[in-house]
């Protein structure tokens, strides 16, 4: 089985990530779009069969550009979300600086939780809970593409190579319409591709 993972395209980055509401800017389309007729002339090789995506808007319409290219069943769950950052979610930067000084991700500790949100390891724990999950209800699949975020990404990669991961360290690096590529048997999980970008 191989899962692609990809992140979505580029938002405004003046406004805070999370679970915030904001679209893809034009940019951020375009990434995607590059993204989306490099699979579809792949596809005949990547043989993708189904699209599971995070629900949150950048990553709905990332899901929904790739998919009118490769017409897919598409289904669209909470399991794939970014790191609940409460109320900071969508918040302008500027704006969240003021109003909550120093909460930001790296600076919170593992067990600290953004206000009205989660903290790093309940996120971390829940995307691994998720990943294992969506492996099980998808094992029918041979290849499956997850529409999902950068923080996203990385938990699942150190999980499957077995390093530690913290919020003080990004071990994978996910630029905006990326491809990861994980390949899964039945005796072993690998990172076969990272950080791939269609030009």
């Amino acid at each position: 089985m191989k899962i692609f993972l990809i992140r979505h395209g580029e938002d405004d980055e003046r406004y805070k990530g999370g679970w915030n509401r904001l679209p893809l800017i034009n940019r951020g389309k375009k990434q995607v779009s590059k993204l989306a007729n490099y699979l579809a002339k792949r596809q005949k090789d990547f043989k993708i069969e189904k699209i599971v995506s995070s629900d949150i808007l950048r990553t709905r319409q990332t899901a929904k550009i790739i998919n009118n290219k490769l017409h897919l069943p598409i289904e669209f769950t909470r399991k794939l979300r970014e790191m609940n950052n409460g109320v900071l979610a969508g918040m302008r930067v500027k704006d969240a600086i003021k109003q909550y000084p120093g909460v930001y991700f790296r600076a919170l500790k593992m067990d600290e939780r953004y206000p009205g949100g989660e903290s790093p390891i309940e996120f971390k724990e829940r995307v691994i809970k998720s990943f294992n999950e969506l492996l099980e209800e998808n094992k029918d699949h041979e290849t499956v593409a997850f529409v999902t975020h950068n923080g996203v990404i990385n938990v699942i990669c150190s999980y499957i190579t077995g390093k530690v991961w913290t919020n003080k360290v990004r071990n994978f690096k996910a630029d905006y319409a990326s491809l990861t590529i994980i390949n899964i048997t039945e005796d072993s999980k690998e990172v076969e591709l990272t950080n791939f970008k269609a030009r």
